[in-house]
């Protein structure tokens, strides 16, 4: 099965985000004192599997398309938030923006809890 377009974005940032979490741990390991960005790594490092694997279920037809999509998607606007901002603030003593990592984490949570509704969801049979 081809992959659909919003599918091949989540993959590539699933990638990504595998990619800044080796990044990030690699800086960590040189900034002492950069606990904030070693947990900026350690998310990037657990999610970006499970965001290919949200499209990998996709692509395979086992789960319902968008939920699952919006369960991904979830995933990367959290880490996004989430990693973005601890990381912006370990490297550069700044915030992404008021609340930005109590909002990503609350995105991440959601879309943990999406994509285990997602399991449920009826697919349409045609």
């Amino acid at each position: 099965m081809i992959l659909a377009l919003p599918d091949r974005i989540l993959l590539a940032l699933g990638a990504l985000a595998g990619l800044l979490g080796v990044a990030a741990s690699a800086a960590a390991a040189h900034i002492p004192g950069a606990d904030s960005l070693k947990t900026a790594a350690h998310f990037l490092l657990f999610h970006a599997p499970a965001v290919i694997g949200l499209v990998a279920l996709v692509g395979m037809g086992a789960t319902h398309r968008l939920t699952t999509r919006i369960a991904a998607f979830a995933l990367v606007l959290g880490l996004i938030l989430f990693s973005g901002d601890l990381a912006l603030r370990a490297l550069q003593g700044i915030p992404l923006f008021p609340m930005a990592a109590p909002t990503g984490g609350v995105l991440l949570m959601g879309g943990w809890l999406v994509a285990g509704i997602a399991a449920f969801v009826p697919m349409r049979r045609g």
